[in-house]
């Protein structure tokens, strides 16, 4: 039998991070701890308010799998008793987790998959001032792969001023839903003049249907549009790309579905995160794999990780060690 323990903890950032819907100082995760009286697995989840989300409901969906859990409920039986979103992300993850440990095989060989390698992630820069953002591209200049939050007037201000900053980088932009029709119509023209790479969710996921009547100058990724694979039909014509997050697809479980499902489907692959701990980083490295952009800096925006941190440097975010996770 597993009991099941919950947490709620805290990580301060570096700094204050800004999209287009506000701003945070801090990361609050939730950590779901499934023990056997001999194995010990952890989840981490971020909820997330733009999913009607909150620490606090969250926490509520994962207790609610107490008496499941004590009855057998297994990490297959999960998927269908939760729905896709943070609360099931914590616990799939905690399942794989220990599933390991008792197994005593990692993660990767569980799910038959190659041995993970490191992988280069993008670091984000905030939405800030076109001064403030010119600054900090210059002072990441030398990262492989910068990633602009936007989503706001002045925007293209913003691009020519990080461009300035850091003349030489791979650049994809982030503009959380932040965009109407009219203003990414605008903006794609100086976007494929200044290099960049590719534009994530340019329109709101309740009103992007306009995507498949226009012409798409660079790659057009789907993130608060794309959830779980029952997301993909719709994103037929509209999206070159996914950004899988697990906290959207409700655990690696699904994520990895979800990857095989949109290859086959002709989509492009972004693995992305909230910002969290290396915990949540460990299981998605192993969706990144081969991905065509990876974005897992969610450590590197904390003023400090959990202990057993994975490592990230310029050649990338490395696998976890069995002591974090998996």
């Amino acid at each position: 039998m597993l009991t099941l323990s919950i947490e709620e903890q805290v990580f301060p950032l570096a700094e204050v991070f800004t999209i287009s819907r506000g701003s945070r100082s801090e990361a609050r995760v939730v950590v779901a701890t499934l023990n056997d009286g001999a194995h010990t697995g952890r989840g981490e989840c971020v909820p997330y308010a733009r999913y009607g989300e909150s620490v606090k409901s969250v926490m509520a969906q994962i207790d609610s799998m107490r008496d499941a859990l004590s009855n057998g409920m297994d990490r297959l039986a999960l998927q269908s008793c939760l729905p896709a979103g943070a609360a099931r992300n914590a616990l799939d993850c905690a399942f794989w987790d220990i599933e390991a440990k008792r197994a005593g095989k990692p993660v990767w060989e569980l799910a038959g998959i190659d041995i993970p390698k490191a992988e280069i992630t993008a670091f984000t820069l905030s939405l800030d001032t076109p001064d403030i953002m010119r600054e900090k591209a210059r002072h990441y200049a030398a990262w492989p792969l910068l990633k602009l939050k936007l989503g706001g007037e002045g925007d293209l201000e913003r691009l020519e001023a990080v461009r300035e900053g850091a003349p030489e980088s791979r650049i994809i932009v982030d503009a959380n839903e932040g965009w109407d029709r009219d203003a990414y119509q605008s903006l794609a023209p100086a976007l494929l003049a200044l290099g960049i790479n590719m534009v994530e969710q340019p329109l709101p996921a309740s009103n992007d249907a306009p995507l498949a009547e226009i012409e798409r100058l660079l790659p057009v990724c789907a993130d608060e549009s794309c959830h779980d694979r029952s997301s993909l039909q719709s994103l037929v014509g509209r999206y070159d790309m996914i950004n899988i997050k697990l906290d959207k697809t409700g655990g690696l479980t699904e994520a990895l579905a979800l990857k095989q499902e949109a290859l086959a489907r002709g989509f492009d692959i972004m693995v992305g995160c909230m910002v969290g701990s290396s915990l949540s980083m460990a299981p998605a490295l192993l969706v990144a794999q081969g991905a065509a952009v990876v974005d897992l800096d969610g450590p590197l925006l904390l003023s400090r990780d959990r202990e057993h941190g994975m490592r990230i440097d310029a050649d990338g975010v490395r696998p976890a060690v069995s002591a974090l996770w998996g």
